[in-house]
């Protein structure tokens, strides 16, 4: 009497570990060249909570090149000019690419399936040249003003503002944010963060920005320094709610559209404060 052989019993995916979230987070948030070895949900979780660290290199690269430019002799328009070009050089543009993409499909003004179909179209429509021009002349703006003051204040803000970006990131891909296509980047990293790691990841970047200011001897800018990210993430948030029900989730191009409005934001802050 012949017996059907059971199936062997599929083993859980092994944790990921700091080098896969480092590697995803690097992977698919900069150009950086880094190979990707895990490209599951574990993994994505992983690279979303690194997120953060990602846009902590892209920032220490913008802020290099702005007190580069700042040492050759340029002004302090040039160096915010080039600031805010590193990391759209080291994002492909995907991040300003997204923001454009997202204001045409929430400027249209059509229903979910039509707006995503507009988003996912290879041009970029009015709403979204319209949206570009304003938040790149806003971030050069508040950077050059802050590159006037002092070289190390506009690095400063440069390494605030990428970081405190891809934190908006982080806590966008948290439990209970669905996507809002089966495919795509979005899908991939959308709902995989646990939201008390979220949490967890948020507070070390404001310690990380309030003991930089500490380290720095800036005591009286810890608090605009907090309140940068916090108003940016909240902006971000804000964001993310409203894409959340005119798309019914978020995409890639969300995600693209999350990290701008947050450095945007951020920048604001710091210039102001």
């Amino acid at each position: 009497m012949s017996t059907t052989p059971e199936p062997e019993p599929t083993l859980p995916a092994p944790k990921p570990t700091l080098s896969d979230g480092l590697r995803f987070a690097f992977g698919t948030l900069t150009v950086l060249p880094v190979t990707v070895s895990r490209w599951d949900r574990e993994a994505a979780r992983a690279g979303m909570l690194c997120a953060p660290a990602a846009g902590m290199v892209v920032g220490l690269v913008s802020a290099a090149l702005g007190g580069l430019l700042l040492v050759l002799g340029s002004g302090a328009l040039l160096a915010a000019v080039a600031s805010v070009a590193v990391p759209a050089v080291l994002t492909r543009g995907l991040h300003l690419d997204g923001l454009a993409d997202t204001a045409d499909g929430l400027g249209s003004g059509k229903p979910a399936a039509d707006a995503l179909r507009i988003m996912k179209q290879s041009d970029i429509g009015p709403f979204g040249v319209i949206t570009l021009v304003f938040v790149l002349f806003t971030q050069v703006a508040a950077l050059a003003g802050l590159y006037g003051e002092s070289w190390a204040l506009g690095a400063f803000a440069a390494v605030v503002s990428a970081t405190t970006a891809r934190l908006a990131l982080t806590l966008a891909a948290r439990e209970g944010v669905p996507p809002a296509r089966p495919e795509g980047l979005g899908a991939a990293v959308a709902g995989t963060v646990r939201v008390r790691d979220a949490l967890l990841v948020a507070a070390l970047v404001l310690c990380a920005a309030g003991g930089l200011c500490a380290l720095l001897g800036v005591y009286g800018a810890i608090l605009d320094t907090v309140l940068a990210v916090v108003f940016a993430c909240a902006a971000a948030e804000a964001l993310l709610r409203h894409c959340t029900r005119r798309f019914g989730g978020v995409t890639g191009d969300v995600f693209g559209a999350l990290a701008e409005t947050a450095a945007t934001i951020a920048l604001i802050k710091l210039v102001l404060g």
